[in-house]
């Protein structure tokens, strides 16, 4: 046991770089999976959390004024009601935001079911009668808590905030989703507009949360029913990004664990080649092929171990202090039951599956012969090829010609470094995939399916041509087309999808079209991924739905991309809505800028010169919530990158192993110490040009269908992929390329000047 230890111990400080560089990418891998499970924990409990401490409703049912919801207290499978409440719309306004809600009747004692679970200040008491709970997301957007005064846009009135507390119901969207705002029933009985009621419903099985939802709509009247929304749809929403998020790390971190496992399988085989004299001595003192097989075993499993344990104490002391969504889900993931489990199970599920790659790789080790024999009439390097020698003919360099044969010349060994190199490359090519993806929401919005910049809603009798006119005029606004968005139920009435009306048929919404074509005519519209998976159609398929208790059939003649919604929504021109229905009047306004106009400058204008008469909010940007994601991406990078870096180490040495046993006929065929170098050079260039065309060619289509996948399951829907840049693929291979020459110069200068005597040795 000591002998071997000595044998590693030694081993080791001639190999410090190759240590260094393993520990570090496993450092790296290791972090990236804790914070992908953070994320996933993170993504799921907390909306979990506040669903069991509120006893949440599983069915959320919105019903117009003249509707009596309290009648499906009596359905089967209904254990609980929340509710009804009283509501009615309005729009309120904080200093410096202004937000659509729902005002919801509640009594001096919070409601048993679906109760909401306060975070700051107090409940409702008729001691403050004009005192209001906010949800906390429509707190943050308000930028407003206990204390703070709100104003009842139109009505000169005003609110004050008492408390804010979390719900298990969808949060508030701007400019989609109304935030809820708790208040006395008297409150509400009195203010607002469009009364009506909302009723929560808490299932025995919530697996029979659509057989519940189609039971209630014809109890109730499909035109009673205004908004359907569940807890699937809930809680898909609270994951949203995050659960993105941790996906993505996931993911590139089990990628990032494959490449280091053929990272070290590489280097030992290729230490295995190189030292076979060495082992073969040991195997003729004595050592058994165990433990010759255990000296590397023992030696990259420390290395394992090291840089598992560096991850975990950095995760679990430092996380919470990342930046962002990153810290804050590791703090709340912390403090969650599975916490430790994931803490063990992650680094220890890195170290085995590195240990059993190496032992793979080490059993080679344990293989070798006591007297290594190599095959006759079978040279290092082989013999020139065809190719070569007419090149050579040619009057190429020799040195370009003979660093080109050692780097494809090797046998197996040439595309099995290859390989291994272009592993990380190729995974580098992903994670720039999805930053070019992000960054491409911010800077062509309107090729993602959002053209418009700006969204008005108009408040306080403004009319619909006096809005129109209004918006028209200001000198940045290219088109403010005139739209509405209402609740649909869908075929089977059991939920609600979003239909819009934008636009008219003589200055048409520009949707953006991924499939098919635009809706231009009668009946014809375009809709998201997420709403033909939903209703189980295609492109070219007639869907029927109901508002308001009228239906609406329509030809589904075009897919476009929804990033909002999960892309349950289906938009047609408001000309033929109004055909279903002609006192419809347009509700919103969605406004196109010229380039290069400030959003929030333009909003700012058309607020005042409304005298506050429009409620404007800024269309959000999935890149705006995945900000994050890009300082992510570029972590990944760099693991990806030590990964590669230890792969190219173990390339070079490769390369100038296989050097030796040439050096004695390259310097009788007269090359210089420094042509020699060139040739080394030359291989390990020629490989890492190969390794990054490989990389390349197979990432760009592998990101592109893992974006485009990941935006059909998220509702978004394909099309949204942007893949590198031709220059910007040329630039990572010019990198890996320049790098890889630059590493092996030295070594390989070394090579070519070593002693006689050392070079004999070598090839004996």
């Amino acid at each position: 046991m000591r002998a071997t230890l000595r044998w590693a111990h030694a081993d080791l400080r001639t190999h410090r770089g190759e240590a260094l560089f393993i520990v570090s990418a496993t450092a790296g891998i290791v972090a990236a999976l804790l914070l992908a499970a953070a994320l996933f924990g993170y993504a799921t409990n907390p909306w979990q959390r506040v669903f069991a401490q509120s006893h949440g409703a599983h069915v959320w049912i919105h019903t117009g004024p003249a509707a009596d919801p309290g009648r499906l207290a009596a359905l089967d499978g209904v254990e609980a009601v929340s509710g009804p409440f009283r509501t009615a719309s309005a729009s309120v306004a904080s200093p410096g935001a202004r937000a659509s809600v729902e005002l919801r009747g509640a009594g001096a004692e919070p409601p048993a079911t679906g109760r909401p679970l306060l975070t700051s200040g107090r409940w409702l008491t008729p001691a403050t009668p004009d005192g209001v709970v906010l949800e906390s997301s429509l707190a943050r957007a308000l930028v407003a808590g206990p204390g703070d005064t709100l104003t009842l846009s139109g009505t000169g009135r005003t609110l004050t905030v008492i408390g804010v507390a979390d719900s298990a119901e969808p949060r508030y969207r701007p400019g989609e989703r109304p935030g809820t705002v708790w208040a006395l029933p008297a409150q509400v009985r009195d203010t607002g507009e469009r009364p009506g009621h909302v009723v929560g419903l808490l299932l025995t099985d919530p697996a029979d949360t659509d057989y519940a939802v189609q039971r209630a709509v014809t109890v109730l009247g499909a035109g009673a029913v205004t908004d359907v929304s569940h807890w699937q749809q809930a809680r898909s929403e609270a994951q949203g990004d995050t659960r993105l998020l941790g996906q993505v790390l996931g993911l590139f971190g089990l990628g990032a664990l494959l490449a280091a496992a053929l990272a070290v399988f590489g280097a030992i085989s290729t230490r295995v080649r190189g030292h076979l004299r060495d082992i073969s001595v040991l195997k003729a003192v004595g050592f058994t092929p165990g433990q010759v097989v255990r000296v590397f075993l023992v030696q990259h499993l420390a290395f394992a171990v090291l840089g598992a344990l560096v991850a975990t104490l950095l995760i679990e002391t430092l996380g919470s202090a990342l930046p962002g969504r990153l810290g804050e889900a590791v703090g709340v993931w912390q403090g969650l039951p599975g916490h430790t489990a994931a803490l063990l199970a992650v680094p220890v599920a890195a170290v085995l599956f590195i240990g059993a790659t190496t032992c793979l790789a080490a059993w080679r080790a344990g293989r070798v012969p006591p007297v290594p024999v190599l095959p006759a009439g079978k040279a290092a390097g082989g013999r020139l090829s065809g190719p070569a020698r007419k090149a050579l003919g040619l009057g190429l360099p020799p040195a370009l010609v003979l660093g080109w044969h050692r780097a494809f010349a090797r046998g197996p060994q040439s595309p099995a470094t290859i390989v291994r190199l272009a592993l990380p490359l190729l995974l580098i090519t992903v994670a720039l995939s999805a930053w070019t993806t992000i960054a491409r929401f911010d800077s062509r919005p309107a090729e993602l399916g959002l053209p418009s910049a700006l969204t008005a809603r108009a408040a306080g009798g403004l009319a619909e041509g006096e809005a129109a006119a209004l918006l028209d005029g200001h000198p940045q606004v290219v088109a403010a087309h005139p739209g509405v968005e209402v609740a649909a139920l869908v075929p089977g009435q059991t939920g609600t999808i979003a239909l819009r009306g934008l636009g008219t048929r003589e200055r048409p919404y520009p949707y953006t079209v991924a499939e098919g074509r635009a809706a231009d005519g009668p009946d014809e519209a375009v809709a998201g991924q997420g709403l033909l998976d939903l209703l189980g159609v295609e492109v070219g398929d007639w869907v029927r739905m109901t508002v308001g208790g009228h239906p609406q059939i329509l030809h589904i003649v075009g897919r476009s991309i929804e990033p909002e919604n999960g892309g349950r929504t289906v938009s047609t021109s408001l000309d033929t809505l109004r055909e279903n229905d002609p006192a419809m009047r347009a509700t919103l306004y969605q406004m196109q800028l010229r380039p290069g106009a400030d959003p929030a400058r333009v909003r700012a204008e058309l607020t005042e010169a409304s005298a506050g008469r429009l409620d404007i909010h800024e269309v959000t940007s999935p890149a705006d919530r995945l900000s994050t994601m890009r300082g992510v991406v570029a972590g990944l990078i760099g693991v990806l990158a030590l990964i590669g870096l230890t792969e190219l180490s173990t390339a070079i040495g490769g390369s100038v192993r296989d050097g030796e046993r040439d050096l004695l006929a390259l310097k009788a065929i007269g090359l210089s110490p420094r042509q020699i170098t060139a040739v080394t050079v030359t291989a390990v260039g020629c490989t890492a040009l190969a390794a990054a065309v490989v990389g390349a060619g197979l990432g760009v289509p592998l990101a592109h269908w893992l974006i485009d996948s990941e935006g059909r399951s998220s509702g978004i829907g394909a099309g949204i992929a942007q893949t590198p840049s031709p220059l910007h693929l040329v630039l990572l291979a010019t990198a890996a390329v320049i790098g890889a020459i630059a590493l092996a110069a030295l070594p390989a200068a070394r090579a070519a000047r070593r002693r006689l005597v050392d070079t004999l040795s070598a090839v004996a």
